[in-house]
């Protein structure tokens, strides 16, 4: 009887604990690849270090068209692998599909919401970091004007858009940002060239600081800044050395601590399904200050993005999330 009760509980949820023999971890990465600078190399860097950590091996596929990504997951699935991890929204209908048909399987995904029993949603708060590199934009800026670059043109991105604005606005009420967003499908994750042409479109009307927050699109508008001597924000992965003296900093949303904590909570047993929000108060967003941009963050302008993550993180500055109405009242 006892031996059965242990039994009972050992497999309990999807955090039931995984043999160390057979624990086979899978991540499918999405359109631009897990070198894309930004935020699939944040999900490899995070998932990297927990194989480098335990030894243990994983697999991967890399989505290049939308066909792919049911057939990649519900190949890994075929294959054993738990947890398997899905890299972007895009994901979302087919991880839903497929964690409906393995309901012993672990899934989890990134920046979506899949409401089935086995699956963990991870999703972020990237309007409370877009605040706070708005504030540095709006502190650095000389023109009073400045940009920002999207890829597709999703909720998800608007709220990077809405709460860039409102940081700017905070710092200084008379700032305007010009926004354009690459394009509507996929493809606007994987156009350099594209962002490239709209980043100087900004700058020829008058922005002198560019966040981009488009993927491998985003490539091209880090190096149109560095061509016109302007200066640019990356995101996602800190991207600062892409560009010393030109990247006034990098909007950071810890995917690599994500990936990094799916793994390894699943290896240890205690993977749990549901929403797991990462925000400012937890670091699961942030703004990079390194040897690559240090000499230009001035002292007022640490001061005042300082000033502006204690007031978020005390409940004081309330950071419209566009996700929530699909407006921004900035």
């Amino acid at each position: 009887m006892k031996q059965w009760v242990l039994a009972a509980i050992a497999a309990i949820g999807i955090g039931a604990a995984a043999d160390a023999a057979e624990f086979k971890p899978a991540v499918v990465f999405d359109m631009g690849g897990k070198f894309d600078k930004s935020f699939n190399e944040g999900v490899y860097e995070g998932v990297e270090r927990f194989s480098k950590e335990s030894g243990v091996k994983y697999l991967e596929f890399e989505v290049t068209n939308e066909t792919q990504r049911e057939q990649a997951i519900r190949r890994m699935a075929r294959k054993g692998a738990n947890p398997i991890l899905g890299v972007g929204f895009a994901q979302g209908p087919a991880i839903e599909k497929i964690a409906k048909e393995y309901p012993d399987t672990s899934f989890a995904i990134i920046d979506s919401v899949v409401d089935v029993p086995n699956v963990q949603s991870i999703v972020f708060n990237e309007h409370e970091g877009s605040f706070l590199v708005g504030v540095l934009a709006a502190k650095a800026s000389e023109t009073g004007k400045l940009g920002f670059v999207g890829g597709m043109d999703i909720p998800l991105i608007r709220r990077f858009a809405c709460g860039y604005v409102g940081g700017a606005q905070w710092a200084n009420k008379d700032i305007e940002v010009l926004q354009n967003m690459t394009g509507s499908t996929p493809a606007a994750w994987n156009d350099p060239t594209k962002g490239a042409e709209l980043a100087r479109s900004q700058f020829d009307r008058g922005a002198d600081i560019v966040f981009a927050a488009a993927g491998s699109t985003g490539l091209g508008v880090l190096q149109a800044a560095a061509d016109a001597g302007k200066k640019a924000i990356g995101v996602d992965s800190n991207q600062n050395y892409l560009h010393p003296g030109i990247m006034l900093t990098s909007m950071l949303k810890r995917v690599d601590i994500a990936a990094y904590r799916v793994f390894k909570e699943a290896q240890a047993g205690e993977l749990k399904p549901g929403i797991n929000v990462l925000g400012l108060g937890d670091n699961g967003v942030g703004w990079a200050l390194d040897e690559h941009n240090k000499a230009m963050i001035t002292d007022e302008m640490k001061a005042a993005v300082e000033k502006a993550e204690a007031g978020i993180k005390s409940g004081e500055i309330t950071v419209h999330d566009y996700m929530a109405d699909n407006t921004c009242p900035y």
